[in-house]
C-alpha cells in the first residue's frame, strides 16, 4: 500500500516544525525541501536521530532539489522571506510573489496532482499566485489562515475567562491580515456565545488583539514570526485531507459568488476531505458583519491585481527577444 506523501516547501521555522509536527502523528511521509543547500538535508537528519527517542518510523527526506518530492499528494508552501518588525503582510508581497511562483511551477512539473496549502505571506495573495501559475481547480489551491486566526481569537477567548481552550469555539473570517473579520455571535464557550459572558468593550479589545496577533509575536520575537501557531493549523488541515475527515475548518479558498464575493480569496468556513476543498460553507451574516467581510475582501482583490501585473511582467522578461 503506498504511503502518503507530504512535501513542504521552506525549511525555516514553520517547514521545519510543520515536519516534526507531521513525522511524530506518523501521518504522512514528509520530504523537506529548502533551496538553502543542505539546510533541508541537515534539519531531516535531525529529526531522524529523534525517532528511536520519541519513537515513530515515518520516512522523511531533505533535499534542495525538486525530484524527490515527485508524486507528492499534499505540498504545502511556506518558502518566502518572513515579516521583520514594522513590516506589514504587503511589504512582502513582491518579493514572495517571485518565490511561491517559482515554487508553484516546480509542483505543477513534479507533483501535478497535489493538493497546495499555502502558508507564506501575504497569504490570501499568495493563493491567488499559485492558483494563477498552477492552473489548479480551486478545490487543490487553499491557504492556512483562518484555523491560525481562529486558534490566536480561542487564545485569547480562554485566558480572558480563565477556562480550558477546549471548551472554546470562534469563527473568524475574511483576509489574512487587520481586516480579518472575527464574528463573535457565532463563538462560544461550551456552547453559551461570548456576548453572554463578556462586555463588548472586553470582546473588542480581544478582536484587536487577534488581528494583530502576528505582529505581535514579530515585535517580540524582533528576528522572526510566529512558527508553532502556523505549523500546527497546517496539520491540521492535512489531517483533515488525508483522513477525508470532511471536517468544516476557516480556510483561504477562492470564493465564487459565495458571501457575494467573487473571484477572490478569503478566509471563510471550508469542509475539508481527500479531494481538498469540498465545500465553501455560506454561513448568514448580519449585514455590519458582511460589510466586514466585504471590505477585507476588497482589500485581498487590490492585492490579487498587483499579483496579476507582477505575474505578466514575469512572463514578459521570459519571452526571448525577437531577432531583427
Amino acid at each position: 500500500m503506498r504511503r502518503f506523501k507530504t512535501t513542504i516547501v521552506g525549511a525555516g521555522n514553520v517547514g521545519s516544525t510543520l515536519a516534526q509536527r507531521l513525522v511524530e502523528k506518523q501521518l504522512t511521509d514528509v520530504v523537506l525541501i529548502d533551496r538553502v543547500t543542505d539546510r533541508g538535508e541537515g534539519k531531516t537528519l535531525d529529526l531522524q536521530q529523534s525517532a528511536p527517542i520519541i519513537g515513530f518510523d515515518t520516512k522523511i527526506i531533505g533535499t534542495h532539489e525538486y525530484g524527490p518530492t515527485e508524486g507528492s499528494d499534499i505540498v504545502v508552501i511556506t518558502a518566502g522571506f518572513p515579516r521583520k518588525p514594522g513590516m506589514s503582510r504587503d511589504d512582502l508581497l513582491k518579493t514572495n510573489v517571485e518565490v511561491v511562483a517559482e515554487v508553484t511551477e516546480n509542483i505543477v512539473k513534479y507533483s501535478p496532482d497535489a493538493i497546495v496549502i499555502v502558508v507564506t505571506n501575504p497569504l490570501d495573495a499568495m493563493c491567488h499566485t499559485a492558483l494563477k501559475v498552477s492552473g489548479f481547480p480551486k478545490s487543490r489551491v487553499i491557504g492556512m489562515a483562518g484555523v491560525l486566526d481562529t486558534a490566536r481569537f480561542r487564545t485569547f477567548i480562554a485566558m480572558e475567562l480563565d477556562v480550558s481552550v477546549e471548551n472554546i469555539h470562534a469563527f473568524v473570517l475574511g483576509g489574512h491580515g487587520d481586516a480579518m473579520v472575527p464574528i463573535p455571535r457565532y463563538s462560544n464557550v461550551a456552547g453559551i456565545p461570548i456576548p453572554e459572558l463578556l462586555s463588548q468593550d472586553r470582546i473588542d479589545a480581544l478582536i484587536e488583539r487577534t488581528r494583530n496577533g502576528g505582529a505581535e509575536i514579530v515585535s517580540l520575537l524582533k528576528t522572526g514570526s510566529a512558527y508553532y501557531a502556523p505549523s500546527a493549523a497546517t496539520v491540521e488541515m492535512i489531517e483533515a485531507i488525508m483522513v477525508d475527515k470532511k471536517m468544516i475548518l476557516p480556510c483561504s479558498a477562492l470564493c465564487e459568488g459565495e458571501y457575494g464575493i467573487h473571484n477572490t480569496y478569503v478566509g471563510v468556513p471550508c469542509k475539508l476531505g481527500k479531494e481538498g476543498l469540498l465545500e465553501i460553507v455560506d454561513v448568514r451574516l448580519a449585514n455590519p458583519e458582511l460589510e466586514m467581510l466585504h471590505r477585507s475582501a476588497a482589500q485581498v482583490r487590490e492585492q490579487s491585481a498587483k499579483v496579476d501585473s507582477m505575474l505578466a511582467e514575469m512572463a514578459a522578461l521570459r519571452k526571448p527577444s525577437k531577432k531583427k
